[in-house]
């Protein structure tokens, strides 16, 4: 070993020394796997193909503008974890950035938040093999529909589809990081080979202008306070749902070869890299489609109905299979990242069973017992939330959860700012003068996107009969039960508890029983 990589070495290992860890994971992960893992989250093929639909039914062609504006928005975001990434570069990172920017309690939450969210939006990615398999084949139609309308067979076979990608995620995860790396990079390689492609073949049959942008589509906006923009603001769920994740580069951070240089890059590369292509393929779909007011193209059928029409049977059926590849490491990136936001708490003892959740695989490497936990959990959660409105319940409230995690770490990021307390790492990342305004803008967008999302609007969380207005009001009131009762049971129980796990404590800490919620 070079004097360099010693040093690179000794340097990771004192970025979990500050947290009062002893080194416990394998770092056998290079700058392109922490790269595959950002962009596999946001998965653009998964993310552009899940939701095309709904963008499209809601706000008509010219949705696709809220395509730059969430990458803007996101941008911000990214920015600052940026920052964080090269500061504080450990697992979990959105937890353990927290607990350096504001109190344990606040970190708590936001690590709490986030990992509801990435089990609700493992849930939510799988889901995704429904709008696409039974298309290449018939055969991955495993319940018989009555007919066109029959969304509840449909909705019902979806969730058997996804439970059975979970049971896979879950084994991968369980079986070694660098398994799951070299799985997930291998079709990240295939998904951004095959977005050019598309890309490609998409141009080559475009049949309008890219002024079919600024049309509305005849999109019926009677009886809405707002007019189009009402419309435009559900249409944006569609790229909401896409443009995060990114922060899962640094999440690895304990697993990756000089994480304070490399996880940066990868949350820039990711973001970058999905808005390029997405923005693309949704440009040239939208203008080569034969008939924009074709329903089949926003209804469920959606992007892959239109992607057929556009390139035939058997080019069109080569690009979805990418598609399946694309939904498939998606849900092995957030599956890896939801393990690992669950090993940095459970380390600490912040979650029920802490000891046991962030026990290490001799064998593997990994936390099995967190992999296994997450994937029970993800499986139930498709169960218990079954209905024929699964798709856009499911997953407008992964993306509320999402971005109510970021607020809480960009909110206490500001305020350390604006008192003049916070200091980036010297020589690593850094936005300079440009922190503050960066920060605020990061923190209004994330606010206004939250109320929007979770604003009580039918045609998202109740769009079908029966109406009920516990449905309507879905967006507040799980989200509220998830984060209200989490955090009473931290408060009352967990709290109480907390403290570094010996297993994982530096050797002057091990002895340590102070409680970090004490604080």
């Amino acid at each position: 070993m070079s004097t360099t990589d010693r040093s690179t070495e000794s340097s990771d290992s004192s970025d979990i020394d500050e947290f009062g860890y002893k080194p416990s994971l394998v770092r056998s992960l290079g700058s392109f796997h922490t790269f595959a893992a950002g962009i596999s989250y946001i998965s653009i093929l998964t993310g552009t193909f899940q939701l095309f639909y709904f963008g499209l039914g809601s706000g008509g062609p010219a949705y696709w503008w809220s395509w730059p504006m969430v990458f803007l928005g996101q941008l911000m975001v990214a920015l600052c974890f940026c920052e964080l990434a090269a500061r504080f570069p450990v697992a979990g990172s959105i937890y353990n950035w927290t607990k350096r920017l504001t109190s344990p309690h606040v970190a708590w939450l936001a690590g709490w938040t986030m990992l509801t969210a990435s089990i609700v939006s493992i849930a939510a990615v799988a889901l995704a093999l429904q709008a696409t398999l039974p298309q290449l084949w018939s055969g991955f139609q495993f319940i018989a529909t009555s007919g066109p309308d029959d969304t509840g067979a449909e909705a019902l076979n979806g969730v058997i589809l996804a439970a059975l990608l979970i049971v896979f995620t879950t084994a991968i995860n369980a079986f070694g990081t660098k398994l799951m790396a070299q799985i997930n990079a291998t079709g990240v390689f295939i998904e951004l080979i095959a977005a050019v492609v598309l890309i490609i073949l998409l141009a080559v049959n475009i049949i309008r202008g890219p002024q079919i942008v600024l049309s509305t589509g005849g999109i019926d906006t009677s009886g809405r306070p707002l007019g189009y923009a009402g419309a435009f603001l559900v249409a944006m769920f569609a790229s909401l749902y896409v443009m995060y994740g990114f922060d899962t580069a640094s999440s690895l951070a304990e697993e990756s070869h000089d994480p304070r240089r490399n996880a940066p890059k990868a949350i820039l590369r990711a973001l970058f890299f999905s808005f390029l292509l997405g923005g693309l393929i949704l440009l040239f779909a939208i203008m080569s489609a034969p008939d924009l007011a074709d329903p089949a193209f926003s209804s469920l059928g959606g992007l892959q109905a239109l992607i057929l029409a556009v390139l035939g049977g058997t080019m069109g059926s080569v690009i979805l299979v990418a598609v399946v590849i694309a939904v498939v490491v998606c849900a092995l990136a957030v599956h890896a990242a939801a393990i690992r936001l669950a090993f940095a708490m459970s380390r600490d003892n912040n979650l029920p069973a802490g000891p046991k959740l962030c026990t290490i695989s001799p064998r593997f490497g990994t936390p099995i017992v967190a992999s296994v936990a997450i994937g029970v959990v993800a499986v139930v959660l498709l169960f218990v939330t079954f209905s024929p409105q699964i798709y856009t319940v499911v997953t407008s409230i992964a993306i509320i959860m999402i971005y109510t995690a970021y607020l809480l770490v960009t909110i206490p990021l500001l305020i350390k700012r604006i008192r003049g307390q916070w200091e980036p790492r010297e020589g690593a990342f850094s936005l300079g003068r440009w922190g503050i305004p960066v920060n605020i803008l990061a923190v209004l967008w994330g606010g206004f996107m939250t109320v929007n999302l979770a604003w009580p609007r039918n045609e998202v969380y109740n769009a079908t009969e029966p109406f009920h207005w516990y449905l309507q009001y879905g967006g507040i009131l799980l989200p509220g039960v998830i984060l209200g009762g989490g955090f009473a049971y931290y408060w009352l129980v967990q709290r109480h508890k907390t403290g570094v796990v010996a297993a994982h404590a530096r050797e002057e800490t091990a002895t340590d029983t102070t409680a970090l919620g004490e604080a």
